[in-house]
């Protein structure tokens, strides 16, 4: 039998402890210390995520000449194109559109709200969301990149094409809900929901370029941008310091 390394039990202990962190430290916050957390550990580091991804976008439209080549994937993927195909992607990027993404959000918050009665923990995909919409919004206006030069199935909202608005709704909100069904019981049922809210930003990440709504490197800022979005969200709220793997909850170290 093998042994892991204490670096990578280490890791694993990291991992286990902000995976779970609402579990090993499930006080009650009030409203004034969850915003002024909110402020501290999320909006602020947020301008730095804009920024990055202004500073990105800028580098992209100007010195790079807004990557020509880039248009060869798009292409492609014209040339691929089937009616099935065709209807399959309109399906998937649609479970990005914003009607959507916030629908879903207040379903889920309400939800999980009745369910565990821990409003601070309810309004985690809302904030992930909510910051991610703020950041795609005004680096977009920033940036202000052109669409790839082929025809475009969807109508092109009014927003430019970096970073992609769909790709970064649907990462944060449906990686939030990962994150949150680590809280099933059921084993099964939690990997077959971690494993969808896994999934579905892949098929809209995919339909938008298949599309010809983004190019590649929209696509990929967008999908950082709600991985970021995310992370800030989940730990928006000071917790204790993360426990000891032997003082995790039984489930989350046996994964039963």
């Amino acid at each position: 039998m093998t042994t892991s390394s204490p670096a990578a039990e280490g890791v694993r202990a990291r991992f286990d402890a902000f995976v779970h962190r609402y579990e090993l430290d499930p006080s009650r916050p009030t409203v004034a210390q969850a915003r002024r957390d909110l402020v501290r550990r999320t909006l602020a580091p947020a301008v730095g995520l804009f920024a990055a991804v202004v500073a990105v976008g800028l580098l992209i439209v100007g010195p790079l000449d807004s990557l020509p080549g880039e248009v060869v994937v798009n292409e492609e993927l014209q040339k691929e194109r089937t009616p099935l195909l065709n209807q399959l992607t309109a399906i998937w990027s649609a479970v990005g559109n914003t009607e959507v993404i916030i629908a879903g959000c207040l379903l889920v918050i309400a939800l999980v709200w009745w369910r565990t009665r821990q409003w601070w923990v309810a309004v985690i995909p809302g904030i992930a969301v909510a910051v991610q919409a703020a950041v795609f919004m005004l680096s977009a206006l920033v940036v202000g990149r052109e669409r790839p030069d082929v025809e475009l199935l969807d109508e092109a909202p009014p927003t430019s094409g970096f970073p992609s608005g769909h790709a970064g709704a649907s990462v944060a909100f449906y990686v939030s809900l990962a994150l949150l069904a680590r809280r099933i019981r059921r084993r099964w049922l939690r990997y077959l929901v971690t494993t969808l809210c896994v999934l579905v930003p892949a098929l809209v990440a995919y339909a938008r370029l298949y599309r010809g709504m983004h190019h590649a490197t929209d696509v990929g800022v967008g999908v950082l941008n709600g991985l970021v979005c995310v992370a800030l969200g989940w730990r928006y709220l000071q917790r204790e310091p993360a426990a000891e793997p032997q003082t995790l909850p039984t489930r989350a170290r046996t994964n039963e």
